[in-house]
């Protein structure tokens, strides 16, 4: 069906399905992510870490966990409000959880890829490795599609 010849639960309906096959992408690196985080702390040299690089890797494990929460909340929420006729406040609820998801994605893939240059070379070289990370991230994720919703306007009509 032609988007403006669809109704509003027709389109709340597709904004949904279209914004759980985004999460299903985010979602699996995730848990990929935060599964190998879990298991850092349990392998040999971890007690050798630095004070600091253990709160960088706290920032890592903490942002993966909150990130997979985001990603996880609507599917959940969605089947605690089934069948309630609330469709389109779970969309745009989704889709903070989906910007906050992605926001906590990017702390944590930052800080994880800042640990482990610090211990292969040194914080120099960290720093600006996980400084080109995190504006990488921040440009292709939020601040490009910003500029583009920008300049089309800000109709609501997708």
């Amino acid at each position: 069906m032609e988007p403006d010849r669809e109704t509003q639960k027709e389109r709340a309906d597709r904004n949904f399905v279209e914004l759980l096959q985004s999460a299903r992408v985010a979602v699996t690196g995730v848990q990929v992510l935060f599964a190998f985080l879990l298991t850092v702390p349990f392998s040999q040299g971890f007690d050798k870490l630095s004070l600091a690089d253990r709160r960088l890797f706290y920032v890592a494990l903490v942002s993966a966990a909150v990130a997979s929460i985001c990603y996880i909340a609507p599917a959940a929420q969605h089947r605690v409000l089934f069948r309630q006729g609330l469709k389109e406040m779970l969309v745009r609820r989704s889709n903070m959880y989906g910007i906050a998801g992605a926001l906590a994605l990017a702390v944590s893939m930052t800080a994880a890829t800042m640990l482990v240059v610090d211990y292969l070379f040194h914080s120099t070289v960290a720093l600006i490795t996980a400084a080109v990370i995190a504006a990488l991230a921040v440009w292709t994720w939020f601040v490009q599609p910003a500029m583009d919703r920008s300049a089309k306007g800000d109709d609501d009509s997708s």
